[in-house]
């Protein structure tokens, strides 16, 4: 590993010298800082993370708050991590993964050390506890998610509300009167958790605004509850042709349930999802979907939190507008 001491012997210069060519702290002359810019290029030094953080103030890390909650779908859950770890290094930071049950404590206790510039937190509830904490740190951070109120805050998200609206808007133009939500585990609705709760909150608003004969289901992220949800189903709403899933785990095991209770997709039951795009492209029958956008999601959070760090303005809302793609999984209405 090159040292600081590498690149002054290369250099001709002491290490201090270095130091305050990296740090900005004291001028050296044009030629010194040129000589000391070559001999970092030719020898491949990158400052240690704690070098940089004494010499700016500054760790080059953020925090990722991602608790691994029960009820909450893992891998896509990671792929906002990759988005946000990839859109970091890209502007220099590394990023510290935090997934246990962090509450205001433990946002304090990393908010009080050196070990972050800024905090990115996901799984965002309604009304959060950690919200009053937030605001008032001096650190900078940026929500994926939206409370009731982001008053104060600097959030992001897929707007869930009109993606409800835009599914049940997909089946209400193919002729469907009778509707389902199949949605999260219970867990993440006790929680109060945003996404999932303006999922249902867009559904009911667009199923009321039609007329439609609907309900909301949560399922348990397991095929034995996705069998058990479509029997139900069936057996509650003997009329029903058009479902919306949002409940990752379910997708697949629930048109596997629908079919061999006797039910063709989409020829006598049509279904939509909000999930992943590669999920909807790559499932047995390829589903209509609205994409969750985790890359764009994870990128725009960091682009947020380093304007933030910068000390530029940003906005308080960024809402993604969701996009519905038609594949095999929906059609129109057969029965009479």
């Amino acid at each position: 590993m090159v040292k600081i001491t590498d690149v002054a012997r290369h250099a001709g210069v002491s290490p201090s010298t270095v130091s305050y060519a990296l740090s900005g702290k004291r001028p050296i002359s044009e030629e010194t800082r040129l000589r000391i810019e070559e001999a970092i290029r030719e020898l491949g030094y990158r400052p240690h993370a704690g070098a940089r953080a004494l010499a700016s103030s500054r760790s080059n890390v953020l925090a990722l708050v991602m608790p691994l909650r029960s009820g909450i779908n893992v891998p896509v859950v990671m792929q906002f991590a990759v988005a946000v770890v990839t859109a970091a290094r890209r502007h220099d930071h590394d990023v510290l993964l935090l997934t246990q049950e962090e509450g205001e404590d433990g946002l304090r206790r990393v908010a009080d050390t050196a070990l972050v510039d800024a905090l990115i937190v996901m799984d965002v509830q309604l009304h959060d506890p950690r919200l009053p904490l937030l605001r008032a740190l001096n650190r900078p951070s940026v929500l994926i998610g939206f409370p009731a109120s982001a008053q104060g805050l600097t959030c992001i998200d897929l707007d869930f509300i009109a993606a409800g609206e835009l599914c049940v808007e997909h089946l209400v133009g193919l002729g469907h009167r009778v509707v389902a939500l199949v949605g999260s585990p219970p867990e993440v609705y006790v929680r109060g958790t945003g996404f999932a709760q303006r999922v249902v909150q867009g559904f009911t608003a667009a199923a009321d605004r039609h007329r439609l004969v609907s309900s909301v289901h949560p399922c348990e992220a397991a095929p034995a509850a996705a069998r058990g949800v479509a029997e139900r189903l069936l057996r509650e709403q003997p009329a029903l042709t058009g479902v919306v899933v949002h409940n990752e785990a379910v997708l697949e095991p629930l048109i596997d349930a629908f079919e061999s209770l006797g039910l063709r997709v989409p020829g006598d039951m049509s279904v939509t999802a909000i999930c992943p795009e590669e999920q909807a492209v790559d499932a047995r029958v390829p589903v209509t979907s609205v994409a969750v956008p985790s890359a764009e999601v994870g990128e725009r959070a960091v682009e947020l939190l380093t304007k933030k760090l910068g000390g530029s303005a940003v906005p308080e809302a960024t809402l993604l507008v969701p996009h519905l793609t038609r594949r095999a999984s929906t059609a129109p209405r057969s029965a009479p």
